[in-house]
Protein backbone atom coordinates (compact mmCIF):
# COMPACT_ATOMS: atom_id res chain seq x y z
CA UNK A 1 0.00 0.00 0.00
CA UNK A 2 1.27 3.50 -0.77
CA UNK A 3 0.08 6.72 0.80
CA UNK A 4 0.70 10.40 0.15
CA UNK A 5 1.72 11.90 3.46
CA UNK A 6 3.28 14.94 5.07
CA UNK A 7 4.19 14.85 8.74
CA UNK A 8 5.15 17.88 10.75
CA UNK A 9 5.57 18.70 14.39
CA UNK A 10 2.93 20.96 15.99
CA UNK A 11 5.19 24.02 16.12
CA UNK A 12 6.05 23.78 12.42
CA UNK A 13 2.71 22.67 11.05
CA UNK A 14 2.29 23.72 7.43
CA UNK A 15 -1.48 23.31 7.37
CA UNK A 16 -4.51 24.54 9.28
CA UNK A 17 -8.04 23.21 9.34
CA UNK A 18 -10.67 25.92 9.22
CA UNK A 19 -13.85 24.66 10.89
CA UNK A 20 -17.05 26.65 10.34
CA UNK A 21 -20.41 25.82 11.90
CA UNK A 22 -23.48 27.47 10.38
CA UNK A 23 -27.24 27.04 10.29
CA UNK A 24 -28.41 24.49 7.73
CA UNK A 25 -28.49 25.90 4.22
CA UNK A 26 -25.44 28.17 4.61
CA UNK A 27 -22.61 25.72 3.87
CA UNK A 28 -22.58 26.74 0.21
CA UNK A 29 -22.14 30.37 1.29
CA UNK A 30 -19.13 29.31 3.37
CA UNK A 31 -17.64 27.27 0.51
CA UNK A 32 -18.19 30.05 -2.04
CA UNK A 33 -16.40 32.53 0.23
CA UNK A 34 -13.55 30.09 0.91
CA UNK A 35 -13.05 29.31 -2.79
CA UNK A 36 -13.16 33.00 -3.74
CA UNK A 37 -10.34 33.55 -1.22
CA UNK A 38 -8.22 30.71 -2.63
CA UNK A 39 -9.36 27.46 -0.98
CA UNK A 40 -9.38 24.42 -3.25
CA UNK A 41 -12.38 22.72 -1.67
CA UNK A 42 -13.84 21.47 1.56
CA UNK A 43 -16.00 18.90 3.30
CA UNK A 44 -19.52 19.49 4.61
CA UNK A 45 -21.05 17.49 7.45
CA UNK A 46 -24.56 17.75 8.84
CA UNK A 47 -25.01 18.18 12.59
CA UNK A 48 -27.42 19.27 15.31
CA UNK A 49 -26.91 22.18 17.67
CA UNK A 50 -27.20 21.44 21.37
CA UNK A 51 -26.07 24.64 23.08
CA UNK A 52 -28.28 26.40 25.61
CA UNK A 53 -29.04 29.15 23.07
CA UNK A 54 -29.76 26.63 20.32
CA UNK A 55 -32.70 24.75 21.77
CA UNK A 56 -36.25 25.90 21.19
CA UNK A 57 -39.49 24.47 22.49
CA UNK A 58 -42.47 23.73 20.30
CA UNK A 59 -45.56 22.46 22.15
CA UNK A 60 -43.27 21.37 25.02
CA UNK A 61 -40.93 19.40 22.75
CA UNK A 62 -37.32 20.55 22.54
CA UNK A 63 -36.18 21.11 18.97
CA UNK A 64 -32.48 21.15 18.18
CA UNK A 65 -31.74 23.16 15.03
CA UNK A 66 -29.88 21.53 12.17
CA UNK A 67 -26.36 22.75 11.45
CA UNK A 68 -23.74 22.31 8.76
CA UNK A 69 -20.08 21.95 9.62
CA UNK A 70 -17.59 22.90 6.91
CA UNK A 71 -13.97 21.71 7.03
CA UNK A 72 -11.44 23.47 4.80
CA UNK A 73 -7.77 22.38 4.83
CA UNK A 74 -5.46 25.28 3.96
CA UNK A 75 -1.79 26.17 4.10
CA UNK A 76 -0.79 28.42 6.98
CA UNK A 77 -0.15 31.37 4.66
CA UNK A 78 -3.72 31.21 3.28
CA UNK A 79 -5.48 30.85 6.63
CA UNK A 80 -6.11 34.49 7.56
CA UNK A 81 -7.44 35.56 4.17
CA UNK A 82 -9.74 32.54 3.83
CA UNK A 83 -10.93 32.79 7.44
CA UNK A 84 -11.76 36.49 7.00
CA UNK A 85 -13.67 35.74 3.79
CA UNK A 86 -15.68 33.00 5.50
CA UNK A 87 -16.47 35.17 8.52
CA UNK A 88 -17.58 38.02 6.28
CA UNK A 89 -19.84 35.73 4.23
CA UNK A 90 -21.25 33.57 7.04
CA UNK A 91 -20.15 35.14 10.30
CA UNK A 92 -21.80 35.58 13.65
CA UNK A 93 -23.81 38.63 12.60
CA UNK A 94 -25.45 37.04 9.56
CA UNK A 95 -28.49 34.85 9.11
CA UNK A 96 -26.18 31.82 9.01
CA UNK A 97 -25.08 32.50 12.62
CA UNK A 98 -21.62 31.18 11.85
CA UNK A 99 -18.80 30.20 14.13
CA UNK A 100 -15.32 29.71 12.67
CA UNK A 101 -12.09 28.56 14.24
CA UNK A 102 -8.82 26.99 13.12
CA UNK A 103 -6.82 23.99 14.29
CA UNK A 104 -3.20 23.05 13.51
CA UNK A 105 -2.84 19.95 11.35
CA UNK A 106 0.18 17.81 12.17
CA UNK A 107 -0.30 14.98 9.69
CA UNK A 108 -1.86 14.95 6.20
CA UNK A 109 -2.49 11.91 4.03
CA UNK A 110 -4.23 11.45 0.69
CA UNK A 111 -4.47 14.79 -1.11
CA UNK A 112 -0.97 16.01 -0.33
CA UNK A 113 0.11 15.85 -3.99
CA UNK A 114 -2.57 18.39 -4.91
CA UNK A 115 -1.68 20.78 -2.11
CA UNK A 116 2.04 20.58 -2.94
CA UNK A 117 1.55 21.04 -6.67
CA UNK A 118 2.92 17.57 -7.39
CA UNK A 119 1.37 15.43 -10.07
CA UNK A 120 -0.75 12.50 -8.95
CA UNK A 121 1.46 9.98 -10.76
CA UNK A 122 4.30 10.05 -8.25
CA UNK A 123 4.83 7.00 -6.12
CA UNK A 124 4.25 7.86 -2.49
CA UNK A 125 6.39 6.52 0.31
CA UNK A 126 5.02 4.15 2.92
CA UNK A 127 4.55 6.04 6.19
CA UNK A 128 6.84 5.02 9.04
CA UNK A 129 5.24 2.79 11.64
CA UNK A 130 5.05 4.36 15.05
CA UNK A 131 5.38 2.29 18.20
CA UNK A 132 2.12 1.80 20.06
Amino acid sequence: MTLDRIRTTPHESKYRLIVTIVNRGFADTVMDAARDAGAQGGTILYARGSGIHEMQKFFGITIEPEKEVVFVLVEVEERDEILRAICKGAGLNTEGRGLSFTLPVDDVMGIVHRMNGQDGGQEAQEPPHEPS
